[in-house]
């Protein structure tokens, strides 16, 4: 990490925390303590399990879809990998902006597959890992609204939702079908930048136009094998949506060790939702994510606030902490074996 992406990561931290102090001054800190500290212990040890189980289980599906496009590498090593993505996640602005191309080079780290091709398996895993949270979110708010009337904030939600669900397959329809002309697209575009780069430090090598036309070829190649091995992707989708389960079963134990029981469907489609606030400029979308979820638990539950921010606290960002701590360790051990080797 280089000194620009290390202050703009600090600066990302300093504005997940000020949202987040000025989230529990709002619904009163000595509550949200009072919460924490009368929580079961027994029953917040499930939620690391759980999120530990996420890891696990996305692993696998990493490992599945590396597969799809010739790329093997055991169970074990997914996992790490996957690990140190989420890693990678939390300590770069904009959520997912750096964990795909750290987790494609920690691929090629551990086996010989050309980045192009680790990279276009990441992009790939990312994009079916959206498919379930749709799905979930789009079943979790339609049981709410026939249990409950849904309120006004959710029922705007609600609505963008079904227009993204709606959107997103045409539009990757669209790019599917005009895939050559983009592969042509982004060669033009890459191309002019790095010529430049090559006038201007000569003592650093740069790609020629042969070698983009190559790397870029091979990325949607990548990509063209997932999507046309059917068998795979159905596997990889189901492990997607068995590890959203495991992270709303995370709240659903957080709010448990608290002595509160909420319907399952609730955390379902709050963890799906709240996962899309991990787009906003802060490192792993830490506090925004928080704020969505506390938003829309509000609005769904009965539960007061404090209580939610508390349950939240555990889950997310109890989570947050517990994950980046796993990933850093997952990198650590990839780096000593690769070293070893």
């Amino acid at each position: 990490m280089n000194v620009r992406n290390a202050a703009a990561t600090l600066v990302g931290f300093a504005i997940a925390g000020a949202v987040l102090l000025g989230l529990a001054y709002l619904v009163g800190t000595g509550e949200i303590l009072d919460a924490i500290g009368k929580a079961n212990l027994g029953r917040v040890v499930l939620v690391p399990l759980a999120i530990f189980a996420w890891l696990c289980v996305w692993g696998v599906a990493l490992r599945v879809i590396l597969a799809a496009v010739g790329v093997e590498i055991s169970a074990v090593d997914a996992v790490l990998v996957h690990a140190g993505a989420a890693f990678a996640n939390h300590i770069s602005p904009f959520g997912q902006a750096g964990g795909e191309p750290i987790a494609a080079w920690l691929v090629t780290e551990t086996s010989d597959a050309e980045y192009e091709r680790a990279l276009a398996a990441m992009t790939s895993f990312d994009t079916i890992n959206v498919v379930p949270s749709l799905l979930f979110a789009l079943i979790g708010l339609g049981y709410y609204a026939v249990q409950a009337v849904l309120v006004q904030r959710i029922q705007y939600l609600a609505a963008g939702l079904v227009i993204l669900a709606v959107t997103l397959p045409v539009l990757g329809g669209l790019a599917w079908r005009k895939r050559e002309a983009l592969e042509r697209r982004l060669v033009r575009v890459l191309v002019p930048p790095l010529r430049f780069a090559d006038r201007v430090l000569p003592k650093v090598s740069v790609p020629g136009r042969a070698a983009v036309e190559r790397m870029v070829g091979e990325f949607f190649v990548g990509i063209e094998r997932i999507a046309t091995d059917r068998r795979r992707l159905v596997i990889a989708v189901v492990l997607s949506a068995s590890g959203w389960a495991l992270q709303a079963a995370g709240l659903w134990f957080a709010f448990w060790a608290l002595g509160i029981v909420i319907p399952p469907y609730i955390p379902l489609f709050v963890v799906t939702l709240g996962a899309f606030a991990g787009a906003l400029p802060t490192p792993g979308g830490l506090g925004g994510v928080e704020t969505l979820q506390i938003t829309l638990l509000v609005a769904t539950t009965s539960v007061v606030a404090p209580t939610i921010t508390a349950a939240v606290a555990i889950s997310r960002v109890g989570g947050f902490f517990f994950t980046t701590s796993v990933g850093a360790a997952a990198i650590g051990i990839l780096k000593l074996r690769a070293r070893a080797v």
